[in-house]
């Protein structure tokens, strides 16, 4: 009876030593479901098995994102009374809410998220497709609501940002930014600048327009070439003032 057992258990280690040997010459490896290998053996729900044939060495990227839609009933709760406040030049339902995927400060992908006008939504997809391919890097893009619609605090975690409505500063007049058709970039690197006024304060160093760096946005480049091919305007332009992080597109009535 003991050499029986005996014969077992040296049966049941040789067949355990031939499935490795038969693994490492052949690549198969199954891991918490997933494949490294030639040979994919993949987990459904019920922990059940099956083989996939095909090189698979690397776990496949998430999908990118670049998408509208309407402001979801969330959205909604989230922005009113703070980055929306009722009033007689833009409505809600005039507002898409739109998700981005860009490549950080860190050369990852993100995900970020935008309110603009429905009539530039397609414009903005195909503008920040187009900075995803160029590799341009943008530090974060949030809602300005996660700031309490506060534009200097949002400027200074260098933000990324569309839709406030809130006036021009020193001015009664609705921003561009109230009709959700301009975006402020990466405004740390690409200050507004109005005599010795410069905001974010912590952009001085970026006064200094020749020597560029990551995130700054000069005439020609491939985030400048984005948004004014499409007809935007670009606030590094303009005559009286330097707005360099500012995109706006002009609509009739605003």
């Amino acid at each position: 009876m003991k050499f029986k057992k005996c014969m077992a258990v040296i049966i049941v280690f040789m067949i355990f030593i031939g499935y490795k040997i038969y693994a490492l010459k052949t690549n198969n490896v199954i891991h918490k479901g997933y494949d490294y290998s030639v040979t994919t053996f993949i987990k459904d729900d019920e922990n059940n098995l099956s083989i996939e044939k095909g090189k698979t060495d690397d776990i496949e990227e998430p999908e990118t994102i670049f998408t509208f839609n309407p402001l979801s009933e969330e959205i909604k709760d989230k922005i009113l009374g703070i980055s929306f406040k009722e009033n007689n030049n833009i409505k809600i339902e005039d507002l898409a809410y739109i998700q981005v995927t860009y490549w950080g400060f860190d050369d990852k992908e993100h995900v970020g998220e935008l309110i603009v006008n429905k009539v530039v939504s397609e414009d903005v997809i195909e503008i920040f497709k187009e900075l995803y391919e160029a590799k341009f890097p943008i530090e974060k893009i949030r809602l300005i609501d996660d700031y309490n619609a506060n534009d200097e605090l949002s400027m200074l975690d260098n933000n990324t940002s569309a839709f406030c409505y809130r006036e021009i500063v020193g001015s009664k007049k609705i921003s561009n930014h109230g009709y959700g058709v301009a975006i402020d970039i990466n405004p740390v690197q690409n200050p507004y600048v109005k005599n010795n006024i410069v905001s974010p304060e912590s952009s001085r160093e970026y006064l200094d327009r020749e020597n560029i760096r990551k995130g700054m946005i000069v005439k020609g480049d491939n985030c400048y070439n984005a948004f004014i091919s499409r007809g935007w305007e670009w606030g590094g332009e303009w005559k009286s003032l330097k707005d360099y992080q500012h995109f706006e597109f002009k609509i009739p009535n605003n």
